[in-house]
């Protein structure tokens, strides 16, 4: 097939489209139905698992986990980065992660307590999977759309994850809560878990399958497979980033834009990993039944709220600027930290779910297309992603251990939500300092 143009419909298209291919695994699996999984293999009087030689809360056991995967994400990338670069096919590398993400997806579907390891395994690799390919994915945008068309590329991708992730969620809650009209045997109880497990088999599927239209579609790069990887090609990806960070050097308003992103993002992927948990944990449902009810159309409320949150985001951008938008964006974001320790009812749990999903689309979208904008004239995207998707998930992985630790300690994620809100306030301080720019301004 002849490789498609650059800015042409069709190849933006399958790009934006993976997002609907990959976003069922951060709604059903990181989001909704995993973790109220896990906490319901928990008794509600006992929520500690012995687990690597210590007596763990169950929600810090599976945030540690989680963020000593995004630690083996942001140090494997730069070698990914640097070997895929050599051999000139990152697509080989995002299909690789893609393939093993919905494998360890489909793994979940065996998870338990009396197996606790080999089932904490799928779930990490299942995170690296989802969070590897998104590497070379991201370092596509770009290659394959003009600056003129990256706010509205990326807008659209994330728009098609939500709805794409929604579709599937919508079918996996009438598994769980109607077990019998599918067919799944078992009391209530059993049946909805049942349903739950075959909702981790329908992710892995769904991931694999429609991930294959973009992969059709997607430039291969340069092949250079025949050539030796050695060990200085291997270690190149960390060399590339010093290189980045020697260049940032002299682009005041990238580097002063990757201080701020690098704080508030670990905020704002952190509220995303945890709100399950936090909502099944802290919120005055009546009964176990309406906690699964309506956690998940809390995230469907989320999910839905962010379609019309990402596209507002992309027209105020175009009017105010992308720096001026985020700053109100963050602001945003700290009154939700504060307003979420004093939460207790449904109902305010669902209003604030609302306002969580009018800014989550928004902020992601927006903070990547900024990201592209501001980057130099070069053909090594793929290594200022790395650089990128590295500052993100050190900040993801000290956000995850600043709220396991408060969590542990507190018997409480109260205190950590509102933690958090430091992080959004002090990246207002460094957006601000952001220097003009014609393409952010």
């Amino acid at each position: 097939m002849k490789a498609l143009e650059k800015g042409s419909s069709k190849l933006l298209n399958a790009w934006a489209f993976y997002d609907w291919a990959n976003s069922v695994y951060s709604l059903v699996i990181a989001t909704a139905v995993f973790p109220l999984f896990y906490l319901a293999l928990f008794s509600k009087d006992y929520q500690y698992i012995n687990a690597f030689g210590s007596e763990i809360k169950n929600s810090a056991l599976i945030v540690f986990v989680t963020a000593a995967a995004f630690l083996v994400v942001a140090f494997i990338s730069p070698l990914l980065s640097g070997i895929s670069d050599y051999v000139g096919n990152k697509k080989a590398f995002m299909q690789f992660f893609c393939y093993m993400g919905g494998l360890s997806c489909i793994g979940l579907y065996w998870f338990s307590l009396e197996h606790i390891y080999i089932s904490l395994l799928f779930y990490f690799l299942g995170l690296i999977g989802f969070w590897g390919s998104l590497v070379f994915y991201n370092s596509y945008l770009p290659d394959i759309a003009f600056p003129a068309q990256q706010d509205k590329v990326s807008a659209k991708g994330y728009s098609l994850g939500y709805i794409g992730s929604v579709l599937l969620l919508v079918v996996n809650l009438a598994m769980i809560m109607k077990p019998d009209f599918f067919g799944i045997t078992g009391t209530s109880a059993e049946g909805a878990m049942k349903a739950m497990r075959y909702s981790f088999l329908m992710v892995g599927v769904w991931w694999i399958l429609f991930s294959q239209y973009t992969f059709y579609y997607l430039p291969k790069g340069n092949d250079n497979a025949n050539q030796k990887v050695t060990h200085h090609v291997i270690f190149n990806g960390f060399r590339e980033l010093k290189i980045v960070w020697k260049q940032l050097e002299g682009n005041i308003a990238l580097k002063r834009y990757l201080g701020s992103f690098f704080v508030y993002s670990m905020a704002v992927q952190t509220v995303m990993l945890v709100a399950t948990y936090f909502g099944e944990q802290e919120i005055a449902w009546s009964s176990k039944e309406e906690s699964t009810t309506g956690l998940i159309i809390c995230i469907l409320l989320i999910q839905l709220v962010a379609v019309l949150g990402a596209f507002l985001t992309s027209r105020a951008s175009e009017k105010f600027g992308n720096i001026a938008t985020l700053i109100v964006i963050n602001c945003f974001w700290v009154l939700l930290c504060i307003a979420a320790y004093f939460i207790v009812l449904p109902l305010h749990f669902y209003v604030m779910a609302a306002l969580v999903g009018l800014v989550m689309g928004g902020i992601q979208s927006l903070s990547r297309s900024t990201y592209s904008k501001l980057l130099p004239e070069t053909e090594d995207t793929a290594s200022f992603f790395s650089f990128y998707d590295v500052s993100e998930k050190i900040g993801i992985v000290i956000g995850m251990c600043v709220y396991g630790i408060i969590d542990q300690i507190t018997e409480s994620p109260r205190f950590a939500i509102v933690f958090l809100g430091i992080f959004f306030v002090t990246g207002v301080i460094l957006l601000r300092r952001v220097p003009k720019n014609k393409a952010v301004n």
